[in-house]
């Protein structure tokens, strides 16, 4: 490689760090015609308003995730859904059963006021743990993602949980795993939820 290029590679790196080192506020803010500054993020603390109340739930959950398996049990439960902090937190309560299984969850929900993301963790009533890491994502047009990466098996793989069909009495949540970088995704834990009118 010539002089020229080794000085012209360098000045490129030195133009890629400079821009990224510019704070998070400045690349985020930008400036109408009328002089206001403006920033591309929503307030997005009451994305999971929807969720507050009781609900009737139905889940399925495939029993061995990305194992070629296509065993799923079923379960039939309530969801119930408190609001903490104002909306900025939220704590679902899950009891769900079938003949031979009892499913006991709890959820916490965390809003990012920085970020303007949601965070995602559970805790099984068996081991009485917060899962890590929590899964971090947002809404967009009426969707939540929330994504983390994991280990299954002992490998490394990628989790997606996602948030659609939301109406004022109804919603659908997805829970899949990646094992190929997110080319490809298989669902492993599905619940419809209708709301329990008071």
């Amino acid at each position: 490689m010539n002089r020229s290029r080794h000085i012209g590679l360098a000045v490129l790196l030195f133009a890629l760090i400079a821009v990224l080192a510019q704070p998070a506020a400045f690349s985020q803010a930008t400036l109408s015609p009328d002089g206001t500054v403006t920033h591309p993020f929503r307030d997005s603390q009451h994305d999971f308003d929807f969720h507050f109340g009781t609900w009737e739930t139905h889940i399925k959950r495939l029993v061995h995730p990305l194992s070629g398996s296509t065993t799923w049990v079923e379960l039939n439960g309530t969801v119930t859904v408190r609001k903490i902090w104002n909306g900025r937190a939220n704590l679902e309560e899950i009891d769900a059963s079938n003949d031979t299984m009892h499913l006991q969850g709890l959820t916490l929900f965390l809003y990012n006021p920085e970020s303007h993301q949601w965070s995602q963790t559970f805790a099984n009533i068996n081991d009485g743990t917060l899962s890590e890491p929590p899964l971090i994502g947002e809404f967009k047009d009426g969707r939540g993602e929330l994504y983390c990466q994991d280990t299954l098996n002992g490998r490394s793989i990628l989790v997606r949980f996602v948030w659609s069909d939301i109406t004022p009495d109804s919603h659908h949540v997805e829970q899949s795993f990646s094992d190929d970088g997110g080319k490809t995704w298989e669902p492993n834990f599905i619940a419809d939820l209708t709301r329990v009118k008071k």
